[in-house]
């Protein structure tokens, strides 16, 4: 497949013998952490040296710097700023000239095509302090692959430096608008999380909305709304563009979930006047009632262990976010604030639970701790709806609808509120949601 390099593989063309000269035996030592958390933030300057190579080190440079712009915990230097010439890809940076610049690190590399055509690309990271290269690695796939190889070496270096996992290798899928809003055409459609390589899953013939990410990054289920109107859930396998029908469901009020192992799906499905929790063993097709009360229980996430859920429900008089063993029981509410809670997600950490919350005429995108404490307003707009989790748990997308009219637009922020920013996307875009790390 020309896209497909695999991480696995990527690891296993790491450091050759080019790298040996500068890898001293310091690199198996755990490298910088930065304070995520802490009130004095300031992210770490990284210097980023124009690759060297063909038309293909332009656009891996070019890649990488724009991942680094978005990561919020990583500030690229200008690279007008940078010394000329200090940065050769087969010696030790001059690492003088990037300290008086305030350099904290320098990535340098090389990329381009080999005599039979696959790409070879490698890079280096310097501590600017220790004067050490504290990473290195190199990958060599087919040329239409180059954009992927950014966003792994951007990866090895975000872990590096902030010793979390990094985000920038993976996919989200969402769902692409078109047309005036009594008319709007929704297509299923995938995109990397800069917002390039899109590609569209759907035609446009049926209504499609929430679609969801297997934990295996291969598989996504959404639901679609044929000429009858009735809800259908369908699982399709994003390689091969392959469907199968999971059930029809005609009282379904949310998508379904995956649980973390792939083998379930939960779902609400409403009964009269009453909504209630199901889960569905995709091996069997049998169904679980989970809960079973007069009230409307909806929006279910699992934690990433499997062992609970987090619902959102009215049965205490007003939407709130509720939390339960994934077997059903009694639930525990944990939201306390003004306002009301929709949309609740786990974190794929365990620490916190995403949401979104009206109070007014307000919409915000927030983080809740697992017991309700802690609450954190990242974002309010006139109409956000619908967070989902980076796969290492420090960012979070949503969709916005802007006051003006016209349509919703996919939003990232990070956990901490520190920074928001717009994802490009073809049209209007909605439900976003964002796959794991890709294999």
């Amino acid at each position: 497949m020309t896209r497909c390099i695999t991480r696995r593989a990527a690891a296993g063309l790491l450091a050759g013998a080019a790298f040996a000269p500068f890898l001293p035996a310091s690199l198996a030592r755990a490298g910088r952490i930065i304070d995520l958390k802490g009130g004095g933030f300031q992210p770490v300057n990284i210097a980023v040296a124009p690759f060297v190579g063909d038309d293909a080190a332009r656009t891996v440079t070019s890649v990488t710097l724009n991942n680094f712009k978005r990561s919020v915990f990583l500030n690229p230097i200008d690279p007008g700023a940078l010394p000329a010439n200090a940065a050769p890809p087969d010696a030790a940076p001059y690492l003088a000239a990037f300290k008086a610049v305030n350099a904290q690190f320098v990535l340098t590399g090389r990329s381009q095509r080999a005599g039979d055509g696959r790409l070879k690309t490698e890079f280096r990271l310097f501590d600017v302090t220790t004067g050490e290269q504290v990473a290195g690695q190199q990958y060599v796939t087919e040329a239409a692959n180059m954009r992927r190889v950014a966003h792994l070496l951007s990866d090895a270096v975000f872990s590096r430096i902030t010793g979390e996992k990094g985000f920038f290798d993976t996919r989200v899928v969402f769902v692409d608008e078109t047309g005036s809003k009594d008319r709007r055409r929704k297509r299923l459609a995938m995109m990397d999380q800069d917002g390039a390589n899109v590609r569209y899953l759907t035609r446009g013939d049926e209504l499609v909305v929430t679609p969801r990410f297997s934990p295996n990054s291969l598989d996504v289920t959404y639901m679609s709304f044929g000429a009858d109107g009735d809800p259908k859930v369908l699982l399709m396998n994003i390689e091969n563009s392959q469907r199968e029908v999971v059930g029809n469901f005609p009282g379904m009020t949310f998508s379904p979930r995956f649980s973390p192992d792939g083998q379930k799906i939960i779902m609400s499905l409403a009964q009269g006047s009453t909504t209630n929790l199901y889960t569905m063993d995709l091996r069997s097709r049998t169904t679980m009632r989970l809960t079973d009360t007069g009230a409307i229980d909806t929006a279910p996430s699992y934690s990433p262990d499997g062992a609970r859920i987090v619902f959102e429900s009215d049965r205490g008089g007003s939407q709130q976010i509720y939390v339960m063993g994934a077997h059903g029981g009694e639930a525990k509410r944990i939201s306390f604030g003004g306002g009301r809670y929709s949309t609740p997600v786990w974190s794929p950490k365990g620490d916190y639970i995403a949401f979104t919350k009206q109070n007014g005429g307000n919409f915000s995108i927030g983080v809740m701790k697992i017991d309700g404490s802690g609450e954190r307003i990242l974002t309010e707009g006139f109409h956000n709806e619908g967070p989902t989790w980076a796969p290492n748990g420090l960012f979070l997308m949503f969709f916005r609808d802007s006051s003006g009219g016209g349509g919703p637009k996919i939003h990232m922020v990070d956990v901490f509120g520190r920074s928001e920013t717009q994802v490009p996307t073809p049209g209007y875009a909605s439900d976003p949601a964002w796959g794991p790390l890709q294999d």
